[in-house]
């Protein structure tokens, strides 16, 4: 069986970092995706798709340290569903990609607003294979 996912869009917003009680870096942000159609009047119509992203340890640090908001990234990933109670009692849902591998599209000064701006120009993308995370690490 395969669960892979493959995405490439810009962050809506620099990412939210958080630690979990071992101490392991988790990052979250969300990128958009988008595609572009023409209606049956002939207007070319844009529709974006939202997409929630998860990264830990190492992979976490660099997006934190060097994504921002409008940021283009390519993201590899594997597509989790979680499920949880909220305090209210109702029954909620996620979707989200948990991230193995970023890169990032674009060189220093071309993104939007944000900390990717900082990057020096000698690295213009940061890889991270599926090594620097672990299957069993807590949500």
């Amino acid at each position: 069986m395969v669960n892979k996912v493959i995405l490439v869009g810009r962050l809506g917003a620099d990412p939210e970092v958080r630690y979990t009680p071992d101490g392991t870096m988790v990052v979250n942000f969300r990128i958009a995706t988008d595609e572009s159609y023409k209606n049956k009047q002939g207007e070319k119509v844009l529709k974006a798709e939202w997409h929630r992203i998860v990264v830990f340890g190492k992979l976490a640090e660099i997006c934190g340290s060097y994504l921002g908001k409008g940021r283009l990234v390519f993201i590899e990933g594997r597509l989790q569903t979680r499920t949880w109670d909220d305090k209210d009692g109702n029954k909620r849902s996620t979707t989200e990609i948990i991230a193995g591998n970023m890169q990032m599209l674009e060189p220093r000064g071309q993104s939007g607003s944000g900390k990717g701006q900082d990057m020096p120009m000698n690295e213009p993308s940061i890889p991270y294979g599926e090594e620097s995370i672990t299957d069993d690490i807590p949500f």
